[in-house]
């Protein structure tokens, strides 16, 4: 197949690398950085000078982005996506986008009798390299059986969820999860300091019990460190991905506590500046109050 790949940032551009490595797909690729675009076009990948040029003659047009609102230009805007794409093409968003965004932009390309399909994905940069992602995926299931092979050149756990934006509501489920169990693993981890135990132990026996996860063994070598950059997954992202969960929420009358008081974490947080730092820098809003650090 042909791949004309729009993003490669810090996710965008793992994903795209290992379509290049570990598939016989032509891919081209279009960044508004050059520098990210040429580790692409190092193994093999061709540059575009826009994302038209990316868009005509690829058979799958995919799009990794930072917010809604890039991928509404992207896709939507003057000389976008939309007006460079045919019958017989199918674009895929990898980016976490808002449902209402999806949906807007489905319909757009539906009008035009273009497949589209939402297709968040998790893991953070170390599963995006490793190809071990999770890729959660909204839109019709001929479409998604048809563009699976590339989904699985780069990522191991390919989801068909429903319905188009189905992805996206699966993806903002499971990082408000995420999220809350960062914020519930501060909180612990500064009460047991505060009380005067030792840290580390702490960990290793959070680790061994009932509380562990994925999220506080990235989360607790965070902490024991102290190191919060380079991010994994920044505060700031972190912060738009639980901002759109809770506007789904809204718009579904359901009830977030939990989710709620971890957004104001997050806000807290960003306001200290720390919001280009690891997610799990909410961490800092504790130590900061408390004058404690976790890390001994």
């Amino acid at each position: 197949m042909k791949v004309g790949y729009i993003g490669v940032g810090n996710m965008g551009g793992p994903m795209c690398r290992n379509i290049i490595k570990k598939s016989n797909h032509a891919v081209t690729v279009f960044d508004l950085n050059p520098a990210a675009v040429k580790t692409c076009t190092d193994l093999g990948a061709t540059a575009a000078k826009s994302v038209a040029e990316a868009t005509k003659g690829a058979d799958i047009v995919m799009t990794s982005l930072p917010m809604p609102r890039d991928v509404e230009a992207v896709t939507l805007g003057d000389g976008g996506i939309l007006a460079n794409i045919g019958k017989g093409q199918t674009y895929i968003d990898l980016s976490t986008n808002a449902p209402s965004m999806v949906k807007k932009i489905g319909a757009a390309f539906a009008a035009k009798g273009i497949a589209m399909l939402d297709a968040p994905v998790s893991g953070g940069t170390v599963g995006a390299e490793a190809a071990t992602i999770a890729i959660m995926v909204g839109g019709d299931k001929k479409v998604f059986d048809d563009a699976l092979p590339v989904l699985q050149s780069f990522s191991a756990n390919v989801i068909h969820m429903g319905e188009l934006g189905t992805g996206t509501v699966a993806k903002l489920c499971n990082n408000m999860m995420a999220f809350c169990n960062a914020a519930a693993a501060s909180e612990a981890m500064m009460l047991g300091v505060t009380a005067g135990l030792d840290p580390q132990k702490l960990v290793q026996v959070i680790s061994s019990s009932s509380g562990n996860s994925a999220i506080f063994k990235a989360f607790s070598e965070r902490a024991l460190s102290g190191q919060f950059t380079p991010p994994s997954f920044a505060l700031n992202l972190a912060h738009k991905d639980l901002h759109l969960a809770m506007e789904l929420a809204d718009e579904l009358d359901v009830p977030l506590p939990q989710g709620s008081a971890t957004h104001n974490l997050q806000r807290m947080a960003r306001k200290m500046g720390l919001g280009g730092a690891d997610s799990s820098v909410i961490l800092h809003v504790y130590e900061t109050v408390l004058k404690k650090t976790v890390k001994p």
